[in-house]
């Protein structure tokens, strides 16, 4: 089975260079972001970040979640149902029964329609 890693010195590295980009100290950011101070001190110590500051931190910086993930095989590509799924999820124009009201749709469509 293939292992996939969350690569905290990297994460860190790249949060520095957005924080320095924009001239904000850590205190800053911290503030900006929603994230503790020492939540932010724990990565400079190359520990990994829980996943709702983890999530705070790449929408404060623009950054994507997929650069930091390593491990010791190319991983797959998602499938394109989850990719749907992740659009709408984010999507404001559409209420939760809107979503799953969709997700059946296009669901039901794709898996008629798919390559065999």
């Amino acid at each position: 089975m293939p292992r996939a890693e969350f690569d905290a010195a990297t994460f860190y590295a790249a949060l520095d260079a957005a924080r320095a980009a924009r001239q904000m100290n850590w205190k800053q950011v911290a503030e900006a972001s929603g994230v503790s101070a020492s939540t932010l001190t724990r990565l400079a110590q190359r520990r990994r970040p829980d996943v709702d500051s983890m999530a705070a931190l790449l929408a404060w910086s623009g950054l994507s979640a997929d650069s930091f993930v390593v491990g010791d095989q190319e991983r797959p590509r998602a499938e394109p149902l989850s990719q749907i799924a992740t659009y709408l999820g984010t999507d404001p124009n559409l209420s939760q029964s809107g979503r799953e009201a969709m997700m059946q749709v296009i669901s039901a469509a794709y898996v008629q329609l798919k390559s065999r």
